[in-house]
């Protein structure tokens, strides 16, 4: 049976519905994957992008805990025969009294060594803290700030004194939301012929921060 050039045009959009189907099915799949998967950060950051935005007005919820202690001789004996030549690691003997007597875990404390002083600083996210232990009287002083749970979630927005993983998983929610995105992007692109307001309003998404970036940002 020869074909004719209707039975040649329905096998063509025969074809093409088929593939639009397909890549509508696979779109659509990656599409509600990623928003899944991204969800519960991107409402993480979604707040805090407001609560960065409006950080003056919000109140400081600040807390400030300090401790004032002496350090036992055998303890404070080992630190001054060490501060000589400062360790890559802090003594494990200094650690556990901190931790049994004070409650003050070391954790990534970052010390810095000197004839008279050990200063440790305590980078985290929602505050900071410090000790300082003078090596001569065996004085020590510690200092935690806690600035609440929005500075906290704050900070994890900005990946602040937040470690290697939370800024790998920053990175990939950013790829996560990247293919949800795309696969948005392109399921508009299948639907378009039947709606015709899809072009308009997506350039309207993207007229109104350029004319904002333009007309107001100097």
């Amino acid at each position: 049976m020869e074909s004719t050039p209707e039975t040649t045009a329905g096998s063509a959009q025969q074809d093409c519905a088929i593939d639009r189907s397909h890549w509508l099915k696979t779109l659509l799949r990656w599409h509600w994957v990623s928003s899944a998967l991204a969800l519960p950060a991107l409402i993480l950051f979604t707040f805090t992008g407001v609560t960065l935005n409006h950080a003056a007005d919000i109140p400081a919820n600040t807390r400030v805990t300090e401790i004032q202690a002496m350090v036992p001789g055998p303890v404070l004996q080992e630190l001054r025969l060490l501060a000589a030549n400062p360790p890559a690691e802090l003594p494990s003997a200094l650690g556990q009294w901190l931790t049994r007597e004070q409650g003050i875990a070391l954790g990534r404390g970052q010390a810095e060594w000197s004839e008279t002083e050990l200063y440790i600083a305590f980078p985290r996210p929602g505050g900071d803290a410090w000790l300082s232990l003078y090596l001569e009287s065996g004085e020590l002083l510690y200092e935690h700030t806690d600035r609440g749970w929005i500075a906290w979630a704050n900070d994890l927005h900005k990946a602040r004194n937040t470690g290697v993983w939370w800024q790998g998983f920053i990175d990939a929610f950013a790829v996560v939301c990247l293919v949800f995105c795309l696969t948005g992007f392109g399921l508009l692109w299948l639907h378009a012929r039947e709606r015709a307001g899809i072009w308009p309003v997506a350039g309207l998404g993207l007229l109104i921060p350029v004319l904002l970036a333009v007309l107001t940002i100097h």
